[in-house]
């Protein structure tokens, strides 16, 4: 089929919940994605940032097809070598101590909620408990986790959601302590806010956060399903501020194209939370999923791409900040390692699409964010060809707006 038949199909075929661009993409190549038709592209976007390692990456595609040569699915019934590996090594990086894992980071956030929930059973001896999270932050699209999200333009359609939800404002202490009442078992948050324009949380306020968790028996949760997995210049963000939390969710670059999350927990929480029978999953945590868990940990180990990102981020923010230095409608400049954004006055769905139209991905954060979290193995020459590709497509979208 050529392009147009691919799409013709999918749009007679898939329920329309996503507004695709004309693109059917074929096969990839370390930074850069080709479509069904030959082109080339520049791939600032990552799957949404989850091909940390790019794309044809040997060791790892040499691990997924021996497991398919073993053995793809199994059922927690029983346990299986490879998830053992791939547990242990996510434990070793976040210094937590137990992990569930799950099919999205979705499933992962409903995970985190109901540990919490049941921790504040245990402790307290009934339900009702109420969770506090942030304004403008985003979790998923199920319910439990839609719950959560403070975006009403997503939770409208879908109420009544969870009960017992707060909302705080992100970066304001005084406006979490607000929301505080005997009922709260948790706060929610993520560490770098993603979908909500790419915020890092300030330290003062991560830091005041733990303190009065700590002091109130209220369990952190730190979404890391974006901002974790390297992408910020530590294994998961919230090692760059030193505040651990009690329950963390990580998924996205996790498996780097294989579907897995998983939802972390100090073993304070696990003693008094999920038990046999309270949470589980037939998919979550198969060997298939587990050999490619276990490989990408390797292989951030063996590339040094904590290291990495470090260095290529600077370069990557300095050049971003001339570029809103140079040009009126790009108006600020914000992030942490390689998860940044750049407000923009122009649509920028608009320069998303002529972006494309260049060779080049990037995708967009709220209304008005440029995103950019291209895999964690990008070079300078990189960055130097997304400038030139991004700044052609600025000024193609700027003349027409005249």
């Amino acid at each position: 089929m050529n392009k147009e038949q691919y799409i013709d199909s999918a749009e007679e075929n898939l329920l329309h919940t996503y507004n695709r661009f004309s693109l059917v993409l074929d096969h990839g190549e370390g930074v850069y994605l080709y479509d069904t038709d030959g082109k080339k592209y520049l791939d600032f976007a990552a799957g949404i940032a989850v091909c940390a390692l790019g794309y044809s990456n040997e060791a790892y595609k040499n691990a997924l097809k021996e497991q398919v040569e073993n053995l793809l699915h199994t059922s927690n019934l029983y346990y299986n070598p490879p998830t053992i590996a791939a547990a242990g090594k996510v434990l070793k990086a976040s210094k937590m101590d137990r992990v569930f894992f799950t099919n999205s980071g979705t499933e992962a956030i409903e995970g985190a909620i109901k540990a919490a929930k049941k921790y504040a059973f245990t402790r307290d001896g009934h339900a009702g408990h109420e969770i506090i999270a942030m304004k403008h932050s985003f979790h998923g699209r199920s319910l439990g986790a839609l719950s959560v999200t403070g975006n009403a333009h997503y939770q409208e359609p879908f109420e009544p959601l969870l009960p017992g939800v707060r909302f705080a404002d992100f970066n304001d202490l005084e406006s979490v302590k607000a929301q505080v009442t005997d009922k709260t078992c948790a706060i929610i948050m993520e560490t770098v806010q993603g979908e909500g324009g790419i915020y890092p949380a300030d330290s003062k306020f991560l830091e005041g956060v733990r303190a009065l968790c700590d002091e109130k028996d209220i369990l952190l949760i730190l979404d890391e399903i974006q901002c974790g997995m390297g992408r910020t210049g530590e294994m998961f963000a919230w090692q760059n501020y030193k505040v651990k939390p009690d329950i963390m969710t990580v998924a996205k670059a996790l498996g780097c194209g294989v579907p897995v999350g998983a939802f972390l927990m100090t073993q304070k929480v696990a003693d008094k939370s999920l038990a046999p029978g309270d949470h589980g999953t037939t998919y979550g945590g198969n060997p298939f999923v587990g050999a490619a868990v276990s490989c990408v940990f390797d292989q951030f180990e063996e590339l040094k791409l904590t290291e990495h990102v470090k260095g290529i981020s600077t370069y990557l923010s300095e050049q971003l900040d001339q570029l809103v230095e140079k040009y009126d409608y790009l108006t600020a400049h914000r992030g942490m390692g390689l998860m940044q954004g750049v407000e923009c006055t122009l649509p920028v769905g608009k320069v998303s699409a002529k972006a494309l139209e260049e060779g080049l991905i990037v995708i967009t954060a709220g209304s008005n964010v440029l995103r950019f979290v291209p895999p964690l193995i990008i070079e300078k020459e990189h960055v130097d060809e997304m400038i030139g590709k991004l700044e052609k497509a600025l000024d193609a979208v700027a003349a027409n707006q005249e």
